[in-house]
């Protein structure tokens, strides 16, 4: 039961952090490389 809880958590915290890298502060550092080559 304990291990179960271990990886939930552990995956709600990888949601929670990618959510964050892409639509938080850190988002304006990402670049978009299909908008860099369009015709």
């Amino acid at each position: 039961m304990l291990l179960v809880t271990f990886l939930e958590c552990l995956l709600l915290g990888i949601v929670v952090y990618a959510i964050y890298v892409s639509f938080g502060p850190p988002a304006q550092e990402l670049r978009d490389p299909f908008e860099e080559h369009e015709d």
